[in-house]
């Protein structure tokens, strides 16, 4: 070999640590190299399920112990539960109540009774919601609201935070257990006919003032700036509605078997059931960006947004955290617990046992090197 072919050749391999280093296929694609997620999909191709992604080194697990809580609250966070201005609100299905942990003293309140076991996700409608707001979480003050799913009474309690009782009983069915209920435009969003009705009911009158059609087998409802958001099962598919006028703005397809959502970071995150994989839908576009593989374990989990990353929570699986600057899982963690997440007051809070919550500083996770 002449000295012009050793140049050559070292000029290749610099070339090639380079794009290794900057986390770039050497085929020239310009996306990072990991296997926690999978390339965005060309307009008009779906998603592909994340399991078939190429495998690359995952991240390594963590004993769920090695982290120190800032508060043990002593009520099992369940799912369903839900983030006010100043509290966590968690239902109880046991006891058939639910119950208010402030977030300025980690004491739970008493519970308050709702007569039979609530289920499905917990919303707040703040006392100015009924004038027309937003719908985003309020204080237990005068007027607020939370509206409590009844799945065995089919029915949705609405009850005073301030005078801790039920102020009406709306009959209703209740057809996605886990994720029934959303708040936008001074309205509650409901999922009543497994057919993909999303009712709209009027607060002032407690009656469904109009229907908005989606695709069939719906599980989860979210809403943020009057824009509700549904995953249906049904073609795999996320469905933007306009909460103005009702109207069905994009369908789109993201991972198979959509369940729970969480809106934040400028998207909406679907966990996706068949696989445990997490979509990633641009809040501006409507574009699928990301379709990031987890584990198959935290199909059945739940997730959130907040705090400064994605989190998710299943049985034997307590947290794993999503960088979403990188769309990479940062973070595993196993053992006892897990089940439903929450973020924010400054804080992750994890179910961490049948009667116990775990409220974690998120800069300690991130702290955490496995």
């Amino acid at each position: 070999m002449d000295w012009r072919s050793s140049v050559a050749l070292s000029a290749v391999a610099v070339a090639v640590a380079g794009a290794v280093a900057l986390g770039v296929d050497a085929g020239g694609s310009g996306f990072p190299a990991s296997s926690d997620a999978t390339p965005p999909q060309a307009e008009g191709n779906p998603t592909k399920s994340a399991r078939n992604a190429t495998p690359v080194r995952p991240v390594a697990s963590v004993p769920f112990s090695r982290l120190t809580p800032d508060a043990a609250i002593p009520v099992e966070l369940e799912p369903g539960a839900a983030l006010s201005s100043d509290a966590v609100l968690v239902p109880q299905r046991l006891s058939s109540a639910i119950v208010r942990i402030p977030a300025g003293n980690n004491r739970p309140d008493e519970p308050i009774a709702v007569g039979t076991p609530p289920c499905g996700s917990l919303v707040i409608l703040p006392a100015t919601a009924k004038a027309g707001d937003r719908g985003e979480a309020a204080d237990a003050a005068p007027g607020a609201e939370v509206w409590v799913p009844l799945c065995d009474g089919g029915a949705i309690a609405r009850v005073d935070l301030h005078h801790r009782n039920i102020s009406a009983t709306v009959p209703l069915p209740i057809v996605a257990p886990k994720g029934t209920l959303g708040v936008a435009t001074g309205s509650v969003w409901v999922l009543t006919d497994t057919k993909g009705v999303v009712s709209r009911i009027d607060p002032a009158t407690n009656l469904v003032v109009a229907e908005a059609y989606v695709a069939a087998r719906p599980f989860a409802v979210a809403a943020k700036d009057d824009v509700v958001w549904v995953t249906s099962e049904e073609g795999n598919t996320l469905t933007r509605v306009d909460g103005h006028t009702n109207a069905i703005v994009d369908t789109i397809t993201v991972g198979p078997r959509p369940g729970p959502l969480a809106i934040g970071e400028d998207a909406v995150w679907t966990l996706n059931r068949e696989d445990g994989s997490v979509s990633r839908v641009d809040l501006k576009s409507n574009k699928v960006v990301v379709t990031i593989a987890v584990d198959e374990s935290v199909a059945d989990g739940a997730i959130a947004v907040g705090e400064g990353a994605v989190w998710l929570s299943a049985r034997g699986a307590p947290l794993i955290r999503i960088d979403p600057r990188t769309n990479r899982v940062t973070h595993r963690f196993s053992g006892e617990g897990g089940g439903m997440v929450l973020a924010g007051h400054g804080s992750v809070w994890v179910a961490a046992g049948p009667t116990l919550t775990w409220r974690i500083d998120p800069k300690l996770v991130a702290a955490i090197r496995p």
